[in-house]
């Protein structure tokens, strides 16, 4: 008798192990689901819509020497790769006030977007007419354009300039 209540006990007590281990990875599987289609809304086609019209108004903002704009526009801690060095905010806003580097014209042939949480990470495949030094100068760049989205404000964190060869 005490053999049967016993494999009862613990065939009831497995069960109720089962389904509360069934219960806990739907509800997990759920909750995963639901964080994701969230995640996704925040990084729709109109985010990236956002980030390439941004990133297209600093390049109208540089042409026009709008050097307060871009100031409002770059984060504090913002860096600056160029093929002449890396700095930061103050250096790069400075430099575009004093015509230092004249950013004419950029031609976007191809850009794109990928979201990391509040990242957004451009790349664009552009032809950049500038003058530096006095010089005026064409070069085929990939730019890499990082924004980070900080008190429901997007503000350029890295811009990069990489050189390609042959273009």
């Amino acid at each position: 008798m005490k053999v049967i209540f016993l494999n009862k006990l613990v065939n009831t007590g497995m069960k109720v192990f089962i389904l509360g281990l069934c219960f806990f990875l739907t509800s997990a599987i759920a909750a995963s689901a639901q964080k994701k289609a969230s995640a996704s809304k925040t990084n729709s086609p109109h985010s990236e819509q956002e980030i390439i019209n941004l990133s297209k108004k600093k390049w109208q903002w540089m042409a026009d020497k709008k050097a307060d704009t871009l100031a409002a526009l770059f984060h504090e801690n913002a860096m600056f790769v160029h093929m002449g060095g890396s700095w930061g905010k103050e250096q790069e806003v400075n430099i575009i006030k004093s015509g230092g580097i004249h950013y004419k014209h950029a031609d976007i042939q191809e850009t794109s977007v990928k979201f990391i949480g509040n990242t957004a990470i451009l790349l664009s495949k552009i032809r950049l007419l500038a003058v530096v030094g006095g010089n005026e100068v064409t070069n085929p760049f990939i730019v890499t354009e990082v924004y980070v989205k900080e008190a429901n404000k997007w503000t350029l964190g890295s811009l990069s300039f990489t050189r390609l060869m042959g273009n």
